[in-house]
């Protein structure tokens, strides 16, 4: 399974189908959500992971002890833990937790007092994503940054060679791309994000996350 599957299939459908229910907020809108969330949270994670092995070590022992992978079996999983996605968000984003979610907020329109709730209910789905692909090739801390790197690379590739891809005509509606010359909204969505170029905003996140502005 690669990210964009994750985004488009049965556990990121399930797991905006639930916050649908829970907060009233559109299912594209959580769906476009995460399409923008985890390659944001993997990009901060795989700074983190190349940058102190520190860091590598204890989101490779999270990994192992929390986020196996089961829950994209079981997006039922999600309500449960949604507390601790929320601590998940504090720990990848800090400082910045306050700023992700205002431009989050303000790129899928889900209001500010939703935006951080949805995202700890996504947060464990990316953490068990993650894993699953940690456990698939057999991976340990040395090896995350590569692993974290290659998720995000093949959703770009996915992206570029499926223009047809429906999440393309979920982010247009939500994220205003439909307009895009190259009328592929995912690609522009992700090149944005990954390559820290402002994308309606959201590459402006990134690059102010890892480049340590305030």
């Amino acid at each position: 399974m690669n990210l964009i599957e994750l985004i488009t299939g049965r556990a990121g459908n399930q797991v905006a189908a639930q916050a649908e229910n829970k907060f009233g907020i559109e299912k594209n809108q959580i769906i476009a959500l995460l399409a923008v969330a985890a390659p944001l949270v993997i990009s901060y994670l795989r700074k983190k992971s190349q940058d102190n092995p520190a860091e590598a070590e204890a989101l490779n022992n999270a990994l192992d002890k929390d986020h196996d992978g089961s829950i994209l079996d079981d997006p039922t999983q999600i309500e449960n833990r949604q507390q601790e996605g929320g601590s998940i968000l504090d720990h990848i984003f800090g400082g910045h937790k306050t700023q992700v979610e205002n431009q989050l907020s303000q790129n899928t329109g889900i209001s500010i007092d939703k935006i951080g709730p949805v995202l700890a209910m996504l947060a464990p789905l990316i953490m068990g994503y993650i894993g699953k692909q940690k456990n698939a090739g057999g991976v340990t801390s040395g090896g995350l940054g590569d692993l974290l790197g290659g998720i995000l690379g093949n959703a770009q590739n996915k992206a570029r060679a499926e223009p047809s891809n429906p999440l393309n005509d979920i982010l247009g509606n939500v994220l205003g791309g439909a307009g895009n010359k190259q009328g592929n909204p995912l690609n522009d969505l992700l090149g944005g994000v990954l390559g820290g170029q402002p994308q309606g905003g959201l590459g402006g996140i990134l690059g102010n996350i890892l480049g340590g502005k305030k």
